[in-house]
């Protein structure tokens, strides 16, 4: 079922959060199940192309003689751009179509690292970073969008979330396998690389370029898009409409008591989680022996991706144990990552660390699908990417505050002060999901 609303001067159709079926993926039909393979094996190759730079990015920009502070900066570069982009890039995907979008990205990243395997000068770094920028917010939200819409096309009335959490979890996979093998191909073909006058680190940059290329070809032949009129101003309007997009997403979410409080939880989420997933290594690497903890610190680096992998596919079962009210779910997640947060700043060994950080990623794992079925539900097809940029804009905004917040108290008080302060928000975070919860309970939804 569907509902409509006013959104400024035009009526939007909104998802009805009404009765779906159970999913089950042997019931599917046929081209059901095909949609969701393309795009878990999609999501599999274009993570597993950023996750063999993800393990060395820094160690490779020290190799070029990049300093904390210059790498810092590059970083700066790269939210910042993807900050300016989402929004104009998010209302392209949904003007233009998808595929194209999603390609552009790809080139982005395609320049971005030839840009990097090319030069040690950090102002072509900083570009480097900023084309890095450009693909992510390129990526926020398109082929998302095209599943989820292709989804309920060929299951209509069926929960999403389960295939959502299909396609998180061969993304997460994908990211974890990438990352292992950016942190072997160094020690492996690094020799060869230095003889031949690059980086030992390059090796995972030209790897990550080769499988990107594979990305493009892939998106080419498997992503079937429904073609829509190429406005060659569309990207000029883009920009010109955020104001408008932001008013009408703005006036979307403020209609939707459900999108309110589910986009301020996400913020209050990323500004608490976001510190851990950045300081962590700085915490643990002082817990082991210099001599290898690099090393364990890469191996670490894996078991967070795949414990994300494992929470995403352990998501649906623990829907069911809350009967698939997703508020409820999200709010439980939340209220257990403030404890585990605790908890990890609690640890003073490397093996007490590892323990519960592998727990905190599993939660971590947990708590996507819920939010993006809740976000999904209540969203019109033509509004759907745009939404999704917004979510993203103010999830990297928490992140960005909660990071600057956290910093400053770590150099105030420690590391363990900073994260015991951002469980508060977690805690914020499963207060509103409560609200959530009852919003839901009392539409009887």
């Amino acid at each position: 079922m569907r509902k409509t609303v006013v959104a400024g001067a035009r009526n939007v159709d909104v998802a009805d959060m009404g009765t779906e079926t159970e999913f089950s993926f042997a019931a599917l039909s046929g081209a059901a199940r095909r949609h969701i393979r393309v795009f878990q094996l999609h999501q599999f190759l274009d993570r597993f192309a950023m996750g063999l730079t993800v393990a060395v990015v820094a160690l490779a920009l020290s190799d070029r003689g990049m300093d904390l502070f210059q790498i810092s900066l590059l970083f700066g570069v790269y939210s910042l751009t993807t900050m300016a982009m989402e929004l104009p890039f998010g209302g392209l995907a949904d003007s233009i179509g998808r595929k194209p979008v999603f390609l552009a990205a790809v080139i982005a990243s395609l320049i971005s690292l030839a840009l990097f395997l090319s030069t040690r000068d950090f102002h072509v770094l900083a570009l480097s970073f900023a084309f890095i920028g450009f693909g992510r917010a390129l990526r926020s939200g398109t082929l998302d969008a095209w599943f989820v819409e292709g989804f309920q096309t060929e299951a209509p009335n069926v929960d999403v979330q389960p295939a959502l959490a299909k396609a998180q979890w061969a993304g997460a996979m994908g990211l974890a396998i990438g990352a292992v093998l950016g942190g072997l191909l160094p020690d492996s073909l690094g020799p060869v690389a230095q003889r031949l006058g690059f980086s030992i680190y390059d090796t995972s940059y030209a790897a990550s370029f080769v499988v990107m290329l594979g990305v493009f070809g892939f998106t080419m032949l498997a992503i079937v898009d429904t073609p829509r009129a190429l406005n060659p101003g569309a990207l000029r309007l883009g920009f010109a409409s955020v104001p408008k997009v932001i008013r009408e997403a703005g006036w979307l979410a403020l209609r939707h008591p459900t999108l309110s409080v589910l986009l301020a939880a996400l913020a209050f989420f990323l500004m608490a989680t976001n510190p851990v997933e950045v300081i962590w290594p700085t915490f643990a690497k002082p817990m082991l022996d210099a001599a290898y903890a690099n090393t364990v610190i890469g191996a670490l680096t894996a078991s967070y991706f795949f414990a994300i992998a494992f929470g995403a596919a352990l998501s649906p079962f623990v829907s069911r144990i809350f009967k698939r009210r997703h508020g409820v779910t999200l709010g439980v997640v939340f209220f257990c990552l403030a404890g585990v947060q605790i908890a990890l700043a609690l640890q003073g060994g490397i093996l007490g660390f590892a323990s519960v950080f592998i727990l905190y990623s599993v939660c971590l794992g947990l708590s996507e699908t819920p939010a993006s079925s809740l976000l999904h539900r209540c969203v019109g097809d033509h509004q759907r990417a745009t939404m999704l940029s917004l979510r993203s804009l103010i999830q990297q905004l928490g992140a960005a505050l909660g990071l600057v917040l956290a910093g400053r108290m770590a150099e105030i008080y420690s590391t363990p002060v900073a994260w015991a302060i951002g469980a508060v928000f977690l805690l914020l975070a499963a207060i509103l999901c409560a609200v959530l919860a009852r919003q839901l309970s009392d539409q009887g939804r």
